[in-house]
């Protein structure tokens, strides 16, 4: 089996196809560990992972934590509300001072565009990028492509429909890149104010009705409204938005019967995806999902920790 040849997780932009498929497959032989009895194995043990959080989060954190704990690995995590950042200390310094106590990898979430590549420059350990600001999320992608895989067989030739505030979404540039290299045939549609500009550069089909993007679909990933990242009001009101773009019992019959639907949560019942779709088992791989990022963030620390040498 092939080596990650890679310091850092920082993209999947800069992935090739074959280090996409190590990186599932070896998922993909790890999600047996959670279903034993004592969840843990010693493969990373005498490793140390920090995992340095600038935003608030549930599912990336605690299943970076969760990784590292069912590998062995001595984990502590670090939030900028509990650090040296209230005090003023630069992310540059935060760097400097963990870099000298010399852990093994730095799981780092920022809301500044490029944060992690930025540490990946000043460090020697290996960064992983659990999310920066608009930019690139990797390790949803990996565990959404994980999910698509697991769920239709294969990634290639199947239609994926994403959904939602596309602009400031890092999951959706993401999961562009890695689809896309994965042969799927990605469509995106939101409000045209929630749409980059030059989007179809990216090697996908723009659409702002929700109807003609998942017409067919074999895949439907609804994405959050990101308030936090707009700067203005770019849609006049949630319920508005919610007439237009929620996901409901109506238009999934659009879809292919037997479309599986997505979120990267956290969601919002009743805006961008109805609840009956949300906890119907027959539409819904949404828990699968969190299940399976466990699993890939395994994968991240064992390969990045010199795992298949």
């Amino acid at each position: 089996m092939m080596k990650l040849e890679k310091k850092d997780i920082l993209g999947i932009r800069e992935m090739t196809v074959d280090e996409i498929n190590l990186i599932l497959e070896t998922a993909e032989s790890f999600l047996e560990i959670s279903t034993r009895d004592i969840k843990k194995v010693p493969t990373l043990r005498g490793k140390s992972v920090i995992n340095l959080f600038y935003e608030a989060s549930t599912r990336t954190r605690t299943s970076f934590e969760i990784a590292g704990k069912r590998l062995s690995a001595d984990t502590i995590n670090i939030s900028a509300s509990t650090s040296s950042v209230v005090k003023g200390e630069t992310l540059i310094d935060t760097a400097r001072n963990l870099e000298a106590m010399n852990p093994d990898i730095i799981v780092i979430r920022h809301s500044a565009a490029g944060a992690p590549h930025l540490l990946a420059s000043l460090v020697s350990q290996s960064i992983i990028n659990a999310g920066d600001g608009a930019h690139e999320h990797p390790s949803q992608a990996l565990l959404d492509m994980m999910t698509i895989k697991a769920k239709k067989g294969k990634i290639a030739g199947l239609k994926v429909a994403l959904v939602g505030d596309i602009l400031h979404s890092r999951v959706a540039r993401s999961n562009i890149y890695g689809l896309s290299k994965m042969g799927a045939q990605v469509v995106v549609a939101g409000p045209a104010t929630m749409i980059p500009r030059d989007i179809e550069r990216m090697g996908v089909k723009v659409y702002t009705k929700l109807d003609d993007a998942i017409a067919d679909a074999d895949v439907v990933m609804m994405l959050r409204i990101q308030l936090e990242r707009q700067k203005q009001n770019i849609f006049p009101s949630l319920r508005e938005y919610a007439q237009h773009y929620c996901l409901n019992r109506n238009n999934i019959k659009l879809a292919k019967d037997d479309v599986i639907v997505m979120h990267p949560g956290p969601m919002n019942r009743g805006v961008e995806i109805s609840p009956d779709i949300a906890d119907d088992p027959n539409y819904s791989v949404i828990l699968d999902q969190v299940n399976n990022g466990v699993a890939v963030r395994m994968a991240l620390l064992y390969l990045l920790s010199g795992g298949n040498e």
